[in-house]
């Protein structure tokens, strides 16, 4: 049988109400060896199909903790786009620590994808990186999927219809001074941590140049998949993928924590 889903009301370290769910591993629910946090990618929810669906294909492999970032779904606040969401992952890492889990490895879709970069540079605690389909850099509108995402973000009429239509709160205030630490830079400062790079060669919102730059900026232990085919985050990612990533996950924060403990 099965353990129960349940979800958590967590509260970030700047007071946003967190809507959060964990889902101990399949079948030994005991067992905590091994978490996978999610970050989903903007104007998704955990509580969307896609992004169920992916949390279900990780759970075959290890415990997850998922969540709605800031102004999404359930959870409080405004989104901020990759900046103040940090916080929101820290505490979802926190609360997999109090789950008993000996190893926590984020893995970031989209936004979320710079998030876990972010995160791991600026708060650490984690075991192992994974970013798909994330920017290199800021300010991005070479696309025009990625204008259109400003035009949300930028516009009155856009947050409006982002709020009723897409469920997602968005922050007038935009990007405070100085702007914050890039996906790239932060890519940068997070080794020893090992950091896996998934990016589509058929990416709609940033092209394989954003991924190549996370690569490029990142130092070892670190890994590049190019997918020929693949286009962007939660809804271009198959079972196949997270099985491959879910496994590259489990070894490479094996590694890590194993040399952590040798070390101390």
């Amino acid at each position: 049988m099965n353990p129960v889903v349940t979800t958590v009301t967590l509260v970030t370290e700047d007071g946003v109400p967190i809507d959060a769910v964990h889902l101990p591993p399949l079948g030994r629910p005991e067992e905590r060896d091994l978490a996978f946090v999610i970050v989903h990618g903007f104007t998704m929810s955990w509580q969307r199909p896609m992004t169920w669906r992916l949390v279900q294909w990780f759970n075959g492999a290890a415990g997850v903790v998922t969540f709605d970032t800031r102004g999404h779904g359930r959870s409080g606040g405004l989104s901020t786009l990759g900046d103040k969401e940090i916080n929101d992952l820290d505490v979802a890492v926190r609360y997999a620590r109090e789950l008993g889990y000996h190893r926590v490895a984020t893995v970031g879709f989209s936004m979320g994808g710079s998030v876990v970069l972010r995160h791991a540079a600026l708060r650490g605690g984690v075991d192992a990186v994974i970013s798909v389909s994330g920017p290199g850099r800021w300010f991005y509108r070479g696309t025009v999927a990625m204008r259109r995402v400003h035009l949300a973000a930028e516009r009155r009429l856009g947050r409006t219809f982002s709020k009723y239509v897409l469920n997602t709160r968005i922050s007038p205030d935009g990007w405070p001074s100085p702007d914050p630490m890039p996906p790239a830079e932060a890519a940068s400062r997070i080794a020893p941590v090992p950091v896996l790079i998934v990016h589509g060669d058929q990416d709609i919102y940033f092209p394989p140049d954003h991924g190549q730059q996370l690569y490029d900026a990142a130092k070892e232990p670190k890994e590049l998949w190019m997918i020929s085919g693949f286009g962007h985050a939660e809804r271009h990612t198959d079972a196949a993928l997270v099985e491959r990533i879910a496994a590259w996950g489990d070894k490479s924060s094996a590694a890590f924590h194993q040399e952590e403990q040798t070390l101390s």
